[in-house]
């Protein structure tokens, strides 16, 4: 396999559908190695109260090297796989590294990014049997708490920016699957979507989009897969309904499997297209080969 990344945009400008193209778009080496010379964000651990659930539940808060209280930020809200929790992310996709390194060079928009536990369930730690019912089933409640709880909650906490136009939802696996079902169902909510190497517990594309023309409102429709992952149709049954609706959006299929390396090559590139301007000439020189 060569190094280059397929890149199937269904981003529709003007009218006109851009065909497929191959590209070299994969993080550079080091992206994810700390530097001790670059300015580091900030993580905290918060607690807030859970109407949802009925306890209090934890997340982690990245705030960016640059970050200022006088100031106000979008928000990314990050989510994990089915056998993580709100430190998975942190732990295996050093997030907070990937992004330091990122502002060192210019790279992002200053964001606020959230780690979430997506598991909504009182005893919400990832052990025993992940796949049982209950928990499997407290990944779908999670939309209540994370809209009703939480994102309230750090619009309280922090100095954010609200509106969805300042609101992205992104994650991997079963996050992704959770990314693509609240994001595209909440789309007033969120104008900022990814889906990296979704799981099955992402919805049938008609029930993600009953209404596809709605999507046609999103900022970005990211969706993502490893060529060697198992879970690549899930991802693509969903692209594939998006192109035949005609729905902007990026189809990233990228060298690898169901692991962080993908995950962090994701939220590299997927992180640099956020709460920026998406016009022609930026996506032109962002699929530019170099």
């Amino acid at each position: 396999m060569n190094k280059s990344i397929l890149f199937t945009l269904g981003f529709i400008l003007s009218g006109m559908f851009i065909s497929a193209q191959t590209i070299d778009k994969q993080a550079p080496q080091g992206f994810d190695v700390e530097k001790k010379a670059f300015a580091h964000g900030k993580i905290d651990t918060i607690q807030y109260e859970s109407k949802t659930v009925g306890t209090q539940r934890k997340a982690l808060v990245y705030t960016p090297p640059t970050f200022k209280k006088g100031d106000k930020y979008p928000v990314l809200y990050l989510l994990h796989g089915i056998g993580g929790d709100e430190k998975e992310w942190f732990r295996n996709g050093t997030p907070q590294v990937i992004l330091d390194n990122q502002y060192a060079q210019g790279k992002l928009m200053p964001m606020i990014v959230v780690l979430p536990n997506g598991r909504a369930m009182k005893d919400d730690r990832a052990t025993g049997d992940i796949m049982a019912k209950d928990k499997v089933e407290a990944f779908a409640t999670f939309e209540k708490d994370l809209l009703n709880d939480l994102i309230p909650f750090i619009e309280k906490k922090y100095p954010v920016k609200k509106g969805r136009e300042n609101r992205a939802i992104a994650g991997l696996s079963m996050g992704g699957g959770q990314s693509l079902n609240f994001g595209l169902g909440n789309i007033d909510k969120f104008a900022w979507v990814g889906g990296f190497s979704s799981a099955p517990n992402t919805k049938d594309p008609q029930l993600l989009l009953p209404n596809p023309a709605k999507a046609k409102e999103l900022r970005l429709l990211w969706v993502s897969c490893g060529d060697q992952d198992g879970l690549m149709p899930f991802s693509k049954r969903t692209h594939d309904y998006l192109v035949a609706n005609k729905i902007p959006h990026i189809f990233y299929v990228e060298p690898g499997g169901h692991d962080f390396k993908v995950w962090k090559n994701d939220l590299y590139i997927f992180s640099q297209l956020l709460f920026k301007p998406l016009d022609q000439e930026k996506i032109n020189n962002f699929l530019k080969i170099e």
